[in-house]
């Protein structure tokens, strides 16, 4: 079985993933059970690399959850993969074409994987789980909120959903300085040079 290298194009909303050598792609939602979804199609292939984009501060959820499943992740940069596109002739960009892109740029250039040490991987899992528990409890109490009509009851459930939020962006903080601080996100400059037509100055940020 070839080994296969995965794309992932990160939004607000979806991820959309694309594969080589095979050409396959599908997206999954931006959500706990959508990252759930796309580590067990992943787990069922013989995944070589995984290649996310690094747009947005919308990867740092994606990224902890595919490692904490002991997935092999690397981060890429952006402009290196815009530069990589018109040697493959895709000049439209869509976030599936984008996710393709991804995938080819990681099978040619084979950027070396450093894999994050063991207790980074599980803190990692454990914050991503933490933060969808907090996401399910701030979905719940706004779930609440619109059937209760008491204003004293509105107000602590208003109260909840502060402090849930609050707790949400410091774990989001706490998720994105441990991804970033990692030897997945770090990626080095020959990783395009090495490959035709692009050169070391075009794979420059």
């Amino acid at each position: 079985m070839d080994a296969i290298y995965v794309g992932i194009d990160v939004s607000k909303d979806r991820l959309d993933v694309a594969s080589r050598p095979d050409g396959a792609s599908f997206a999954v939602s931006r959500t706990g059970s959508g990252i759930d979804e796309l580590i067990e199609r992943l787990k069922s292939l013989s995944i070589q690399l995984v290649a996310i984009e690094a747009t947005g501060g919308f990867e740092t959820v994606v990224a902890p959850g595919l490692a904490g499943a002991s997935l092999p992740i690397v981060m890429v940069n952006p402009a290196r993969v815009r530069a990589f596109a018109p040697a493959l002739g895709k000049r439209a960009k869509t976030d599936p074409i984008d996710a393709a892109v991804i995938a080819h740029s990681a099978e040619a250039t084979k950027p070396q994987l450093r894999q994050l040490p063991d207790a980074t991987t599980q803190l990692l899992a454990e914050l991503v789980t933490r933060r969808r528990q907090i996401v399910e409890m701030i979905a719940a109490a706004s779930q609440r909120a619109r059937h209760i009509s008491v204003p004293r009851l509105k107000n602590s459930i208003a109260r909840l959903r502060k402090a849930l939020q609050k707790e949400l962006s410091e774990l989001d903080d706490d998720i994105s300085d441990h991804v970033r601080g990692s030897p997945a996100w770090a990626e080095k400059e020959d990783l395009l040079a090495s490959v035709p037509g692009i050169g070391p100055t075009i794979a420059r940020p």
